[in-house]
């Protein structure tokens, strides 16, 4: 090892050591020159290689002819071109006990595996190569002490050979060392770090110091110091690895392109140094602009990042660090805050941004105050837009529906001065069987399009000869659904005459349109006068219709486009105006009718909106009536039986001692003193919100799952309270009336309620009823229909009634509990019982009358006497028959089976309907899309038959279109039900009726 060279000591004027003397290098022009020459002289095939050696060395070569003979065209050889192998032989094979054959070298040669696989080797043999495949040698082992040993010295740049360079010791303090003057004395040399020579070194500075001391992680002795004891010179040889690196170190931003590292590094690359100078020149102002004190470049990635820094003249820091070796200090330099401003001219660039991104904050605060603004502005012009244009809307839509409502008054006052002579005349009527109530509640209506066109019997209005009948319907119906009631309204001659043969086509008096935007809104939960209001192709197909013809429209639930469709068709609308209709159709409108008519009513309370309100009124009801076991609460807008809920007072606690106390009081002082039910109302009062909320129970659960949801709507619709019958036998009724233009007032239609899974919804109906005597009916209806033509009722409604023995005083009554002003289902089948039977119904005495059989001449002989006479059968003026009515059968399966399939089933099981005894069967076919409903009539001579064989077809058809143990929605086995016990009281009635009428006829006789 050789000994450290120790050098004088500096000077402050000398401003360093020259630690190596440069070799002199050629100019790029003769170095280029003289490798050239060599290529020539090492390749004896260049065609200057003999020329140069006679030149240079005088060397004379001899001419050598290289002349290659052409070789003679070879034949294609056709065939296999690889030889074939040796295999197994087979005697080998079927004798395994001999010896295995002889194997070649040339087999030897194509390796174990394919020896193998030609079962030259058997496959179980155990083989031995020689030599191994896997060589086995000690494996070396370490020493512990080599784990903690320093790396060497890393070596910045490319140096020449005999070169020195800086060993700084890490022992380095501020405070002064003895060293002794001889070399044997000197500090011994430690693990230490080889700093690169620079290519740029200025004066040394503090700042230079700490920003190496900082990269290296070690305390740097500068290069003016006063004891030079602190450092060493050692040559350095040049190592392999680095011979083609070059590492270009920049101090303070700058490069001593005068260095021989640099000379070195341009002479390498001298064909990219036009890129490289100008990358290095922006490299040094960005360093400089940062103030990094020291960054050492890699010279071999300089030409790649070159040509990239031509395509993007203003790089990124991420662009440019990857070009240094001391990237992780630069890095963390060049992201502190402020660094860019601590470079020459750092102030005043720091000053400039400062202004700047002040006047940019400025500025940016007064654009978004302006667009701010601007938008507020655009917000204000488009809502004051916006509202004028919704008032000029609503201005219009009022004036519109003003203007609709005071020709819909015309229009009335017109039709009700030529009333009688329209009924006299030819006329069309346009059926419109819209449902409309408000959006919220057709919304909760499931299959409102259905719902919509149960009153197809609408259609039925074609049997009186003058009327022809246009019917909107609120779906696509199919071609099976049309030939099906073209085919039952054609049989009107057969009908009237009773002969099946004559049946007649009717397409030319009844028109089924369906407006075209119900295709478009098919989730918008319209009412079918809203469709038809937005359905031009229909208006004006109805236009063409009634022109020059006589015609009103008969709706459903009147809505406000009801009188826009007037108005497009300038026809008269039969029925009250849609305000009118809406007010009293619901539960305490109804009430109050009731109240003007003087009518019974049950015990109750009407406009209910506040859940005290409710409670107070319930309390008083219970005391005034404690005969009463049930309350109801009905919504005021629901329909069908849907919105009701009813409360047993049974479950109340104090209720048994308050019939205690009305017992020993009595009755009339119970009901007179107030004072006297202070007590039991306090204690009522106190208890009921509980038992309401634990024991109320809803009546429809799909609707109104808990008595929470219940009370929710019924708090904010509003609605009544009322009581049920106190008796174990409830009869309802429902009883259609005609309030004329004229204002004549009829009743067309009369049926008793059918019940299946509940008392509060009904399911159908027997027409005509038999539970009240007609004549105490008709008063109590007639009533109710004045009081309603006294407040503009005009046209069809129903009234809902309902009738017991009350359980004290055993006489019968009849209160009316419910009000529609609209067009029932009822009343549409009940005018497809009197098409198909060619009858009247007369309300007044409750029958319902159908013509005789038609008259059958025969022809006797009598044995005295060989003369023919004709003898006409004695025949009765009318029949007294009896028909059930229902348009809500419903069955899940009915879907799975196609219409033609279903009235096959019919025929193979006798159902239908036989025109000369005016008795059978007809069904009512809603739609041809779920096909899940089902509406049927059945007519037979007295009650108990047509219950009967209403009964066995609902049986027929469960029994046919259900699997065994499949469950699927379904009321048809609960109408069964009903039906039987209904027969079970018709039963005991007739029994009763007869033993009355002996007992009668013998009081008379005696």
């Amino acid at each position: 090892m050789k000994r450290p060279v120790a050098y004088p000591p500096l000077s402050k004027k000398h401003h360093g050591i020259q630690l190596w003397n440069a070799p002199q290098h050629a100019s790029p022009g003769t170095q280029h020159k003289h490798a050239m020459d060599m290529r020539i002289l090492h390749d004896p095939t260049n065609a200057k290689n003999r020329a140069f050696l006679h030149e240079n060395y005088g060397i004379q070569l001899p001419v050598i002819k290289n002349e290659i003979p052409e070789a003679p065209l070879q034949k294609l050889i056709k065939g296999s071109t690889v030889g074939t192998l040796a295999i197994l032989p087979a005697s080998h094979r079927e004798d395994p006990t001999l010896l295995p054959p002889f194997v070649s070298e040339k087999d030897a040669k194509k390796g174990i595996l394919s020896l193998i696989e030609r079962g030259l080797i058997p496959p179980a043999s155990d083989l031995t190569v020689d030599p191994p495949f896997v060589q086995h040698r000690a494996a070396k082992i370490h020493d512990i002490e080599d784990k903690y040993k320093k790396p060497a010295a890393e070596v910045f740049g490319t140096y020449p050979k005999n070169a020195y360079c800086i060993i700084v010791s890490e022992s380095y303090t501020d405070e002064p060392k003895h060293v002794d003057k001889k070399p044997s004395t000197r500090l011994p040399l430690k693990m230490g770090i080889v700093t690169p020579t620079p290519s740029f070194m200025s004066k040394s500075s503090a700042k230079d110091i700490s920003a190496v001391q900082h990269l290296l992680g070690k305390e740097v002795v500068p290069f003016e110091f006063q004891q030079p004891q602190q450092f060493q010179v050692l040559p350095v040889n040049r190592h392999l690895e680095y011979s083609q690196a070059y590492y270009l170190t920049i101090f303070n931003g700058k490069i001593d392109y005068t260095a021989a590292d640099v000379l070195a590094f341009k002479q390498h690359y001298q064909l990219h140094w036009g890129h490289i100078l100008s990358f290095l020149e922006y490299f040094e102002k960005k360093l400089t602009e940062y103030d990094v004190p020291i960054a050492v470049v890699e010279g071999q990635k300089l030409p790649a990042f070159s040509v990239v820094f031509e395509l993007n003249s203003r790089p990124k820091w991420e662009d440019l660090l990857p070009v240094l070796k001391n990237k992780d200090f630069v890095a963390e330099l060049v992201k502190r805050p402020g660094q860019q401003y601590k470079g020459p001219g750092g102030v005043e660039i720091a000053a400039t941004r400062i202004q700047a991104m002040w006047r940019q904050y400025q500025s940016r605060t007064a654009y978004l105050l302006v667009c701010r603004q601007k938008w507020a502005a655009g917000v204000i012009s488009i809502s004051w837009l916006m509202r004028a244009q919704r008032v000029r809307m609503k201005k219009t839509l009022k004036q519109s529906r003003r203007r609709h409502l005071e020709n819909f008054h015309s229009r009335a006052k017109h039709l009700a001065a030529n009333w009688n002579r329209i009924k006299a005349s030819r006329r069309t009527i346009i059926h419109i069987p819209s449902l409309g109530y408000a959006q919220s509640l057709r919304s909760s209506v499931p299959d409102i399009d259905t719902q919509q066109n149960l009153q197809m019997g609408r259609l039925c209005d074609i049997r009186d000869d003058h009327i022809s009948v246009i019917y909107i319907c609120p779906l696509w119906i199919g071609e099976d659904v049309t030939q099906y009631y073209m085919k039952l309204l054609g049989l009107q001659e057969a009908v009237k005459t009773g002969i099946p043969e004559k049946v007649v086509d009717m397409g030319d008096r009844l028109k089924v349109m369906t407006p075209e935007t119900v295709s478009h809104f098919p989730n918008h939960h319209l009412c079918l006068a809203t469709h038809l209001k937005y359905s031009p192709k229909t208006i004006k197909r109805i236009k063409n219709l009634i022109e020059g013809k006589a015609a009103y429209i008969v709706g459903g639930l009147l809505h406000k486009d009801d009188l826009a469709v007037a108005d497009m068709l300038n026809v008269p609308i039969l029925g009250p105006e849609p305000e009118v209709a809406h007010l009293y159709s619901t539960k305490s409108g109804g009430k109050r009718i009731f109240a003007s008519a003087c009518v019974p009513m049950p015990p109750g309370e009407y406009d209910i909106y506040s859940l005290q309100q409710m409670h107070e009124v319930l309390t008083q009801l219970i005391l005034e009536n404690l005969e009463i076991k049930r309350w109801l609460f009905k919504v005021d807008v629901e329909f069908g039986g849907r919105g009701t809920a009813y409360f047993d007072v049974l479950h109340l606690k104090c209720y048994k001692e308050i019939l205690k106390e009305l017992r020993q009081v009595g009755p009339t002082e119970w009901l007179k003193k107030k004072w006297i039910r202070e007590p039991a109302e306090l204690e009522l009062s106190n208890e009921l919100p509980g038992i309401l909320a634990e024991h109320a129970q809803p009546a429809n659960k799909k609707i109104f799952p808990t008595w929470e949801k219940f009370l929710q709507l019924f708090l904010c619709q509003g609605g009544v309270v009322e009581a049920y019958p106190p008796s174990d036998s409830v009869t309802n009724l429902t009883v259609d009336m005609l309030i004329e233009p004229t204002g004549e007032v009829s009743m067309i239609s009369c049926g008793d309620q059918l019940h299946s899974k509940s008392l509060l919804e009904c399911w159908g109906s027997t027409v005509p009823q038999s539970s009240v005597d007609p004549g105490n009916l008709h008063s109590v209806c007639v009533k109710i229909a004045e009081a309603c033509k006294s407040r503009g009722v005009m046209g069809f409604f129903s009234i809902d009634l309902v009738t017991f023995i009350h359980p004290h005083t055993m006489e019968q009554q009849v209160w009316a509990t419910d009000l529609d002003l609209a067009y029932s289902d009822q009343l549409a089948m009940t005018q497809l019982m009197l098409f198909i039977s060619n009858g009247k119904l007369i309300c007044k005495t409750n029958t319902f009358e159908v013509p005789p059989k038609p008259t059958e001449k025969k022809r006797k002989r009598r044995r005295k006497e060989s003369t023919m006479k004709e003898e006409s059968q004695i025949q009765l003026s009318f029949m007294k028959r009896y028909g059930v009515l229902s348009t809500q059968l419903k069955h899940t399966n009915l879907s799975m089976v196609q219409y033609s399939v279903l009235f096959k089933i019919f025929k193979a099981h006798g159902i239908g309907f036989d025109i000369k005894e005016r008795l059978g069967t007809v069904f009512i076919l809603h739609e041809d899309n779920k096909k899940d409903r089902l509406g049927m009539v059945t007519i037979g001579d007295d009650l108990q038959g047509a219950l009967l064989t209403f009964a066995r077809n609902l049986s027929v058809i469960h029994q046919e279109i259900s699997a065994p143990n499949v469950q699927l929605e379904n009321n048809f086995q609960a109408a069964i039900k009903d039906i039987e016990t209904i027969l079970g009281v018709t039963i005991v009635n007739k029994s009763k009726a007869k033993e009355d009428y002996a007992t009668a006829a013998l009081e008379a006789l005696t």
